[in-house]
């Protein structure tokens, strides 16, 4: 392979694991805020508890987090040097901006949100808590931002031709809310909300199946599931809004994303199938006039389409760039649904009556982590072959200094230290769940919850 495709995987790979951790840290904030709020409000220690639970899988998060991105900043410098060069105005600002609004928000609340337990009264750490939470927002912020600028540009001017070029912002705030900025932001923001919800929603599923801790699980469940419904439904309709938007600014994207070739043509929405390049055809099963609707409200309206494109100026992996869209949507239905299953469950009293939910509960913590990540996939790969869209080409924006076998060599160096820390995540993540809630067994010991474990056929 050359450099290009190898100093791609690299980043890929190494932001794809960096990925799984901001958006449980995000979602795990609110999360945290929420639980704290009610200790505040009802001064039940049952909400403090789960609070301090939480808390601590916020911290692992959070750790790991701060680790692997680290290694992305580095790779602009080793790997893309020419990118790093042309961009570096535009992700300056937003990089400092991430510092001065969020960096220091967040870790200036840090400590009391870890160490300020017994130190510090309720309403202060709730304080710390609250801080910490939108400290972690205000990063996806202005992460988002500079990501959003490539996807579509503004507020800049283009300096020097050639390998000196460079993009300098003209105007701040038109490249802070570029086209597309909010509804990615909001998309990530959902995503972020769902992954921390269902991670609270697994761990406390398998503690009620097992019988532990049960009321102080069923009241943080009954927290998480109010979260991940919302926010489900909610993902619905931001998910639609940032499609048009994709479809009035990226339209080679969205002619991807759909499998859609013909120049100017009624454009079907498939729920699943399979992209021929060759053939310029998807096998599979579609609504009729399906995206022609979605974006004009009408069966008639022609969609531009892959062909009404240069061909170089197309995304190359088009049957990737469809799965991956697809899968993500079939993931956030998914989760509608389950939700809103459970949320008439709840309403009906019987939530917690039905083990194989519970046991579905367990498992859904992986659908809004992959949904997160494929979701990321689509987008950047349905920008090629642009690493600025319409600007910079990818071809085009990298190192010229470095080799094929050395971005070959970092690659398998990455992987097996990022392979370390997963297994090292996985491995406290699992130890911090077995022992559970600190004090929850002595409040929980009572005729009525020993009753309602042997219910469960558990000890």
């Amino acid at each position: 392979m050359d450099v290009e495709i190898l100093s791609r995987l690299q980043f890929a790979f190494t932001i794809s694991f960096h990925y799984i951790y901001p958006p449980l840290s995000i979602g795990l904030g609110l999360i945290m805020v929420i639980m704290e709020g009610q200790y505040l409000r009802t001064k039940e220690p049952v909400y403090e508890q789960m609070a301090r639970f939480w808390t601590k899988i916020f911290a692992l998060t959070f750790g790991i987090g701060v680790a692997t991105g680290i290694v992305m900043e580095f790779e602009f410098g080793t790997n893309w040097a020419t990118y790093s060069r042309y961009v570096g105005d535009v992700f300056g600002s937003a990089l400092a901006a991430e510092g001065i609004f969020a960096f220091a928000l967040e870790s200036g609340f840090l400590g009391i949100l870890l160490f300020g337990w017994n130190r510090v009264s309720p309403r202060v750490h709730f304080i710390a808590t609250i801080g910490v939470f939108f400290g972690s927002l205000f990063s996806a912020v202005w992460i988002v931002v500079a990501n959003s600028w490539q996807q579509t540009p503004a507020g800049f001017m283009i300096e020097g031709e050639g390998l000196r070029a460079r993009a300098v912002i003209t105007d701040f705030w038109a490249m802070v809310f570029n086209p597309s900025s909010v509804d990615r932001l909001l998309h990530v923001w959902i995503g972020a909300f769902l992954a921390g919800a269902f991670l609270v929603l697994s761990v406390h599923a398998y503690y009620l199946l097992k019988g532990r801790h049960v009321e102080l699980s069923k009241k943080a469940f009954k927290i998480a599931l109010g979260v991940a419904t919302v926010f489900s439904l909610a993902q619905l309709v931001v998910g639609h809004h940032s499609a048009n938007g994709v479809a009035e600014n990226q339209p080679a994207k969205l002619a991807a994303l759909e499998g859609h070739f013909d120049s100017l043509a009624v454009a079907d929405a498939y729920v699943f199938g399979w992209v021929n390049k060759e053939k310029q055809e998807v096998t599979g099963i579609g609504v009729p006039g399906g995206l022609t609707f979605l974006l004009h409200n009408d069966f008639t309206t022609p969609v531009r389409g892959l062909n009404s494109f240069p061909e170089d100026e197309r995304p190359s992996a088009l049957n990737a760039i469809f799965q991956f869209y697809h899968l993500m949507v079939a993931i956030g239905m998914a989760l509608i649904a389950l939700t809103l299953f459970a949320a008439f469950q709840w309403w009906r009293g019987k939530l917690f009556e039905n083990r194989w939910l519970l046991w579905i509960f367990v498992f859904s913590v992986l659908l809004p982590n992959i949904a997160n990540q494929v979701g990321w996939f689509a987008a950047e790969m349905g920008r090629q072959p642009w690493v600025v869209y319409g600007l910079l080409r990818t071809s085009e924006a990298l190192s010229k200094a470095v080799t094929a076998n050395q971005v070959l060599f970092s690659l398998i160096l990455f992987a097996l230290i990022y392979t370390l820390l997963l297994a090292l995540f996985l491995y406290l993540l699992n130890k911090k769940i077995k022992v559970g809630p600190e004090g929850t067994e002595r409040i929980q010991h009572n005729p009525r919850q020993e009753g309602m474990a042997e219910a469960w056929g558990e000890r």
